[in-house]
């Protein structure tokens, strides 16, 4: 009797079960692989995806998937070309969007690119369900009244749940003129995000009131205010504070931001920590601000201004506010007090999981030990901009929270170079998973010459690129007198690796270089992911750097890392031509992206330097021809603009298949020699997806 041998495979399971594990898989690309396995995992792939971003030309009606009924969040903010009327580009706007609505007929999230109110008019009537709705502009506001913007908005969603501007330039006052229009819309609002960036005045505190007694069921707020007792009658005060706790008792999330803490600028780490004028906030009117918010879960309040003697209204919110686990607090001086070994302040906060403090005059080594002690929960910390901590008080700290700290940043603390940063996160470098530390090499000094690459590493020797024949060069770097991090090395290395470091970020002064960061003892990071970093400060006041490369090639020791952020956009230089002995902002960008090359990115996002004078960010001739070097790179993100013939250095890079060019910048130009012509992009797009892709 002959026995056949039966194999069970994953066809074999119920469809029930499949759609389920369907389900579970978020990553997009890994959704696209089992969608070509065969016609039963393509049907299930497309029945079960709930979130997707459209992407492409508007002009191909025929490439608008209709095989994704079951999305209910979808963007359209990223069609090309990016920034455009998107409905105004198609041959007809109104079947552009039925078109659209008949391919996803479930949608209750959106998100869109709206620059002008024409857009909104013809697009939200196909989804009359609507419940989030995310806003996107960037270049100049449009002619018509104020309230036009947003009088779509609620005339077309009465489901609207949750309003999305933080990326929408707009006038506020419209925004107060159509809430209150249209009250019985505004009622169901639940999130309400008003923390745009591009506000040179935020919201007055009678439209924060408007807004608040309109909105009474929301759950979470953020708005961008002004906190300055100067601006009489409009800065934020006791009375609006008392006025949102009032109107929204049900806040789970509040983010009040006055306008200068939205800058991007680093602070200056001599300050002492106290602005010029004390903002009109009272221990008294915290007290029953925290008091009326019983549901808190996060909490931001980030006031540019003195918030003096703060450590008995803190108090309260281990008392009121049981469930807040979220706190940032920016110019709150004595958030505690260190008395003995007696806990106050915000370190009987117990159950926070994540705080930031910046700009606290008097936070020192004490302090920061107290709220360790207390706040033992602490999986993510922040401290900026001050001046008393040290290394010795944040290595302490990180001790006592070695259990639950994975989340660090410091910045612009005058004590706290790179250095000193990581010898005192020694402790938890083992469980840190996202780092930010300034690039300020303080007893650091670098010399350079001519020799012969020696195949060891040494504390006093690095090798720059062993695999670079042309440049034979080896690299000396020195402590100084005063930095004790040579203890926490053995034989030249780290005693202890950073294993589970998956993101880092980096701050540093423009015509600084790159190049000492994996010797200070960031060179063993195995899991290392991603990578910001934040280039500032005014080119037109350095010299010529004595070096050609910033120092991305440093970067090819991290084997893992995929995705790279480079931000210049704060880093200021001459647009045209320089005077002599200064480099242009062309120069500085191929000093900025030398050698990029030798990084194996995936994902690479850029912010070009930029003249502010004219108001111009762009790539240049150089940048381009450096990144069409990258031929590991699958997604490109440059927020500027481009000249069409410098686009054609993209096509170079055999695996790139997502590219954008992003006006983002603020104020962008309206009519501008710079601004990226619609056909433009679809000549280079049309070229760009004509390519056969290896993979």
């Amino acid at each position: 009797m002959t026995v056949t041998a039966t194999t069970t495979s994953v066809f074999d399971l119920p469809d029930v079960i499949l759609s389920n594990i369907f389900a579970a898989v978020s990553d997009p690309r890994s959704r696209n692989s089992l969608a070509l396995v065969c016609r039963k995992f393509f049907v299930l792939e497309r029945s079960t995806r709930t979130s997707l971003t459209l992407r492409g030309n508007v002009r191909n009606l025929l490439m608008v998937p209709m095989c994704f009924d079951a999305v209910t969040n979808l963007d359209l903010s990223l069609l090309s070309p990016w920034g455009n009327e998107f409905l105004a580009l198609s041959p007809d706007g109104l079947l552009f969007a039925q078109l659209l609505g008949m391919a996803f007929p479930l949608v209750t999230k959106l998100t869109v690119y709206a620059r002008s109110p024409s857009t909104l008019q013809i697009l939200l009537p196909q989804w009359p369900g609507l419940s989030h709705l995310k806003l996107i502009r960037w270049h100049q506001r449009s002619h018509a009244p104020p309230r036009a913007d947003f009088a779509p908005v609620f005339e077309q969603c009465p489901k609207l749940t949750s309003l999305d501007l933080s990326h929408f330039y707009y006038h506020t006052e419209g925004l107060p003129q159509a809430i209150q229009g249209h009250r019985r819309t505004s009622a169901f609002l639940q999130h309400l995000d008003l923390l745009t960036v591009s506000f040179n005045e935020g919201f007055k505190s009678h439209e924060i009131r408007e807004i608040t007694s309109a909105c009474p069921n929301l759950k979470k707020f953020l708005i961008v205010c002004m906190f300055d007792p100067r601006y009489v009658g409009s800065d934020v005060g006791d009375e609006t504070l008392l006025a949102i706790a009032t109107n929204c008792p049900k806040l789970s999330l509040l983010h009040l931001a006055d306008t200068k803490s939205l800058a991007t600028v680093r602070g200056d780490p001599e300050d002492e920590g106290f602005s010029s004028v004390d903002a009109r906030i009272s221990e008294l009117g915290l007290h029953e601000f925290f008091t009326g918010l019983p549901l808190l879960e996060e909490l931001v309040l980030d006031v540019c201004n003195n918030v003096r003697g703060s450590a008995l209204a803190l108090e309260v919110l281990s008392s009121k506010c049981l469930k807040l686990r979220v706190l940032k607090l920016s110019q709150f001086h004595s958030v505690c007090n260190a008395v003995e070994s007696q806990l106050d302040g915000v370190a009987l906060c117990s159950e926070l999981e994540s705080l930031s403090i910046k700009n606290s005059a008097d936070l020192d080594d004490m302090r920061l030990i107290e709220i360790a002690r207390g706040c033992h929960r602490l999986v993510k910390f922040e401290v900026e901009g001050c001046k008393r901590i040290t290394a010795k008080g944040m290595r302490t700290m990180s001790t006592l929270l070695r259990q639950t700290l994975v989340e660090v940043k410091i910045s612009c603390c005058k004590n706290l170079n790179a250095v000193s940063t990581l010898h005192s996160l020694e402790p938890i470098c083992d469980r840190i998973q996202r780092l930010h530390v300034d690039c300020v090499w303080d007893g650091f000094k670098e010399s350079c010459e001519e020799e012969e690459i020696l195949p060891i590493f040494d504390l006093n020797e690095a090798i720059v690129d062993p695999e670079d024949t042309n440049r034979r060069k080896k690299c000396k770097y020195s402590w100084g007198a005063d930095c004790s991090y040579s203890q926490s090395y053995e034989n030249g290395y780290l005693r202890k690796p950073w294993r589970s470091l998956r993101y880092l970020s980096l701050w540093i002064g423009v015509g600084e270089l790159l190049n000492p960061l994996p010797m200070i003892g960031l060179e063993d990071c195995p899991n290392l992911e991603e990578i910001r970093i934040k280039v500032e400060g005014d080119s037109r006041i350095k010299y010529k750097p004595s070096e050609l490369e910033f120092g991305l090639s440093c970067l090819a020791c991290y084997p893992r890392l995929s995705k790279l952020q480079l931000d210049c956009s704060d880093t200021i230089g001459y647009a045209l031509t320089a005077p002599s002995g200064q480099m242009d902002l062309s120069l500085w960008e191929r000093f900025f992206l030398n050698e990029i090359h030798r990084v194996r990115l995936n994902e690479f996002d850029y912010r070009p330097p930029q003249d502010r004078d004219v108001n111009q960010s762009s790539i240049w001739l150089p940048g381009a021809g450096l990144l069409g070097q990258c031929v590991t790179l699958r997604k490109l993100i440059i927020h500027g603009t481009a000249q069409e013939h410098f686009l054609g250095f993209f096509l170079n890079i055999p695996y790139l298949r997502e590219f954008q060019l992003r006006e983002d910048y603020y104020p962008a130009p309206e009519n501008d020699s710079t601004e990226v012509r619609v056909d433009s992009c679809s000549r280079f797009e049309d070229a760009l997806n004509g390519r056969r892709i290896p993979d």
